[in-house]
């Protein structure tokens, strides 16, 4: 049998099975073949084994598609500037086209290292193949997993992720990058093996196509996946007070996080922290005031695209609950979205951490009783009363000790609703590294 596989998960069918998954993807493959295009998948012998990392594989950083951008790519190429939590020997990448209406076509793939100021890479930049070709075609709703690329990596280093994009086609994004990436202007083609960086001569604050990097590190014990909204997203870590911003300084919490986990823990107990957030989005589907753009995201539909999919997981950083409030969802909703998505993560032999709801202005009464008794449930014998399995006490780091519905002055952004980059990193401090790496395999 072709070593290619096609894997299709599209938005609306996210939360099927993978055995759903493998029927759909053999029938794509089937007609990717016929048509004499490449078009490849997670490498082989990783599904299973992605789930434990037994294979040394470790998801090291992620950006969740959310939606397509604005304008289409037009043989031009792309530098996506990504940031490892924890560094290998060796690197692949996914590209997805999720929400595609059309093929994606990349012609060529480099990875390099980056300083992570420009669109310069430090070193000539390395063929990244597909199934052993430069080529690859990902399916309308689909994505591809790179072949195994060899570079060298350590922890917090930045990687330039490079996409040649023949034809035209509207490229999906994760919208909110917090930090510049770059394009090359329309029409000049290949530009991916470029070290000076002076053909991109667009850019975006977005992240483009590139959904997760992996790194190959025997000595890793797992990967963490922060699981939330805007706060997970990253909303605030570039704000350092009045008139001040500090984009691309990679501050979010789960950033501070992980260097905690690189400074603190010896080699052999260290995991990966990847972030699955995005702005806007709810737990539960249910929620009658979700705005469109966010419909269908909910943290179950996008739960097997957005974590399950990854390598190496072991653990899942949860924090979800004050959109579904805003959006109008009650408490029973929330839990009822809650048990679903906790029971599928174990289920998967993946440990959950949850923070109970954070303060926002603006609560209304019924708010305030929904998030009470969200909270009592997370409290409950300090793990979900049996169904996840530790508490991350975010609320208590944020709450204005003075207005309870408010963040405490010195971490707010000034909307009451997001932390800055003192908060991120207070976030990030209250953390029991002993709680969440025990879920790191032995």
């Amino acid at each position: 049998m072709h070593g290619l596989l096609a894997r299709i998960l599209h938005p609306a069918r996210s939360s099927r099975s993978r055995g759903v998954g493998a029927a759909l993807a053999l029938t794509v493959v089937s007609s990717v073949l016929a048509a004499s295009a490449s078009t490849a998948a997670a490498p082989a012998g990783t599904e299973q084994a992605g789930r434990t990392g037994s294979d040394a594989w470790f998801t090291s950083w992620a950006a969740s598609q959310q939606n397509l951008a604005p304008t289409p790519l037009r043989d031009q190429s792309v530098r996506m500037i990504t940031h490892l939590s924890q560094g290998g020997d060796a690197v692949r990448i996914r590209v997805q086209n999720t929400f595609g209406r059309t093929p994606l076509t990349v012609d060529a793939a480099t990875v390099a290292p980056s300083s992570g100021q420009d669109a310069s890479t430090e070193g000539r930049p390395r063929p990244v193949t597909f199934d052993g070709r430069r080529q690859v075609v990902v399916p309308a709703g689909g994505e591809v997993w790179s072949d195994t690329a060899a570079l060298r990596t350590g922890a917090q280093d930045d990687v330039a992720v490079s996409l040649s994009v023949s034809g035209t086609v509207t490229p999906g994004r994760h919208e909110s990058a917090f930090r510049t990436n770059y394009l090359t202007a329309p029409g000049t083609g290949d530009h991916t093996a470029d070290a000076d960086g002076t053909a991109y001569t667009e850019n975006t604050g977005s992240t483009l196509l590139v959904s997760a990097v992996d790194v190959h590190n025997p000595r890793l014990r797992g990967s963490l996946v922060a699981y939330g909204s805007s706060v997970v997203d990253g909303t605030g870590s570039t704000n350092c007070g009045p008139d001040c911003s500090r984009p691309g300084a990679d501050l979010r919490w789960t950033d501070d996080l992980a260097r905690r986990i690189t400074s603190e823990l010896p080699a052999a107990r260290r995991v990966a922290v990847a972030n699955a957030g995005i702005g806007g989005t709810t737990s539960a589907a249910t929620c009658p005031d979700i705005g469109e753009p966010v419909r269908g995201l909910d943290a179950a539909a996008r739960l097997e695209r957005d974590v399950l999919a990854l390598h190496g997981v072991t653990g899942v950083l949860y924090y979800y609950g004050t959109n579904d409030l805003a959006a109008g969802c009650d408490a029973a909703q929330i839990l009822e979205s809650y048990r679903e998505v906790f029971r599928r993560l174990r289920a998967e032999g993946i440990k959950v951490y949850v923070t109970p709801i954070t303060p926002r202005p603006g609560y209304s009464d019924r708010n305030n009783r929904d998030r009470h008794d969200v909270g009592t449930f997370v409290a409950k014998w300090n793990n979900c009363g049996g169904t996840c399995d530790g508490v991350l006490p975010f609320d208590q780091v944020l709450r204005d000790p003075v207005r309870p519905n408010s963040i405490n002055p010195p971490y707010d952004t000034g909307d009451g609703v997001h932390a800055n980059i003192a908060g991120q990193q207070a976030l990030a401090d209250i953390v029991s590294l002993p709680m969440v790496t025990s879920s790191a395999r032995r």
